[in-house]
């Protein structure tokens, strides 16, 4: 979760918010196996993935919240949290593409911001620097794409809840996707500026 410059951060690795940090990063594997069992002849169990997302939904919220209130910020957890989003929404991605849910061309859309900063923070690490923090955009989008993937896995069926939970799910995965890219752009900006400043001190 975002967290404040001024607040002091540890080297703690074993903290509350770390371990709900680590807890989210071994749902991904299961929420994967759950959401593409039906395609390797298992039963569907889109209920379980659900139920997997929703709490990793709740870990998320609650990591940077405990964080900030018991002062165990820590330079792991600002690296685990955005892994942990970032894996559930690419396991995410590759579970809704795979049974057709998700159309190729906004996986792609979503795949490409990603590479897009991948290749940001590169240039960062060759200048030393790590990753941007993360922002309350990118946050908002993260937020946005994570009620829209379980409104999606929702939506593959018939009958008046599914129809309901595809026009939600679009909506949410619509504005997600803008953030998203938003963000992206924003944090490219940065690190241009970072990256410059560092050229004019040199």
């Amino acid at each position: 979760m975002e967290v404040q410059e001024t607040r002091v951060q540890t080297d703690r690795v074993l903290t509350i918010p770390n371990i709900l940090s680590m807890a989210r990063l071994v749902g991904v594997p299961v929420f994967l196996w759950l959401i593409l069992w039906p395609e390797f002849g298992g039963p569907k169990a889109d209920g379980w993935a659900l139920l997997v997302l929703a709490l990793s939904g709740v870990s998320d919220y609650l990591d940077g919240k405990l964080a900030r209130r018991w002062n165990q910020i820590s330079s792991l957890g600002r690296i685990l949290d955005p892994a942990a989003d970032r894996l559930y929404i690419l396991s995410t991605l590759v579970g809704l593409t795979w049974r057709e849910i998700l159309p190729v061309w906004l996986t792609a859309a979503l795949l490409a911001r990603e590479l897009m900063l991948l290749v940001a923070v590169g240039f960062l690490g060759r200048h030393g620097y790590g990753p941007p923090q993360v922002n309350f955009l990118g946050k908002a989008a993260t937020f946005n794409l994570m009620y829209a993937f379980p409104l999606l896995l929702l939506s593959d069926g018939s009958g008046w809840l599914h129809t309901l939970a595809a026009i939600f799910g679009w909506a949410f995965a619509g504005w997600g996707t803008a953030l998203y890219w938003w963000a992206g752009i924003l944090y490219v900006v940065q690190v241009r500026r970072i990256i410059r400043a560092d050229a004019t001190a040199d």
